[in-house]
């Protein structure tokens, strides 16, 4: 039989391999905040004078900043690290520190957040700010077992139709139009509910088939009738306003869990900074991008009355429903 010594002993070691233990990772630790320099990457598909590039660009003057150089992130813009697919693929598997891709995107990851691109769902940008900063990032949680976190949710701007075919005076007015899409059922449903005709295409590839008449036209914000030079090869553009599109930030677990906790924090505040920084340049580049497509006078700017486009693109919402939930839904119409 076992005796009290024995067990007496048996728990002095325990609780001395408990102290050890304890020790080496406080020590470990202290080594990696006081000496290690942990080098990332983030990728995107933006052009860097992107509002949300330049957010990205702030997060890492300013993590970079706090931790004295010991945190070092490095931008890929411009779709230099793969499309979005691939970088959110890059996250889960740890080949990927930071991306940011829509919300679109993502909703292959965790099908929920697609409600946040449903046509019309957003009010105005208030509205669109509140229920990500807040749902948003519950729902967000939810990609966390599956290797990514979301740190907040960027701009990726108010969207509006562009095509080099027809002035858009109602609905009625897209059928038959060949736009392209994103690969995603929010966008490919809209316009199948408007009688456009969805070509999914990656955004790399649409300034060519636009040019060449492969496509009649798309949807994107003003930011990207701007950087992109869509404006050039179109000849429409229609204040549809239809989507709100975020660009959510997010990191791979795989590098969020080898951060010093003292990291984690200063790259949530550095977040937090940045996105107000970059929410403020979003609003300001639209209204000049816009001014300066009207005084470029080769693309025409149309406002429309938006009230039939929102009541046909109720479809989307009824043909969604079901995946992202109508409880979700109306969390979201309900915020103030």
């Amino acid at each position: 039989m076992y005796t009290k010594k024995f067990f007496g002993v048996i728990l002095v070691l325990l609780v001395f391999l408990l102290t050890i233990s304890i020790g080496f990772f406080a020590i470990a630790s202290e080594a990696a905040a006081a000496g290690e320099v942990f080098e990332l990457k983030l990728g995107h598909l933006a052009d860097p004078l992107n509002p949300y590039a330049l957010g990205a660009a702030k997060i890492a003057e300013l993590v970079e900043e706090r931790t004295d150089g010991k945190v070092v992130i490095k931008i890929f813009p411009s779709s230099q690290l793969g499309k979005a697919q691939k970088l959110v693929e890059g996250l889960v598997l740890g080949t990927l520190d930071f991306a940011m891709t829509t919300t679109a995107v993502l909703g292959q990851f965790e099908p929920k957040l697609l409600v946040f691109g449903f046509p019309y769902m957003m009010r105005n940008r208030a509205h669109a700010y509140k229920a990500l900063d807040t749902i948003g990032i519950e729902l967000g949680k939810n990609l966390e077992p599956k290797g990514i976190k979301v740190l907040g949710f960027f701009e990726n701007g108010i969207r509006h139709m562009i095509n080099n075919k027809r002035k858009i005076n109602s609905p009625d007015d897209m059928k038959g139009l060949k736009m392209r899409v994103m690969s995603t059922p929010v966008y490919i449903e809209l316009m199948k509910s408007l009688g456009a005709d969805p070509t999914p295409m990656a955004f790399g590839e649409v300034y060519s088939a636009c040019q060449q008449g492969t496509i009649d036209g798309l949807e994107c914000p003003a930011v990207h009738f701007w950087q992109k030079r869509f404006f050039e090869v179109n000849k429409y553009i229609t204040l549809t306003g239809h989507t709100y599109e975020s660009e959510p930030l997010m990191i791979s677990m795989k590098t969020w869990n080898k951060l010093p906790e003292e990291y984690q924090k200063i790259l949530l505040e550095a977040t937090a900074e940045a996105l107000e920084y970059s929410r403020k340049i979003a609003v300001e580049q639209e209204s000049d991008y816009f001014q300066k497509i009207k005084d470029s006078g080769i693309c025409q700017i149309d406002e429309v009355d938006i009230a039939p486009f929102a009541e046909k693109t109720k479809a989307v919402w009824k043909k969604l429903e079901s995946t992202v939930g109508k409880d979700l839904i109306e969390r979201i119409q309900a915020v103030q």
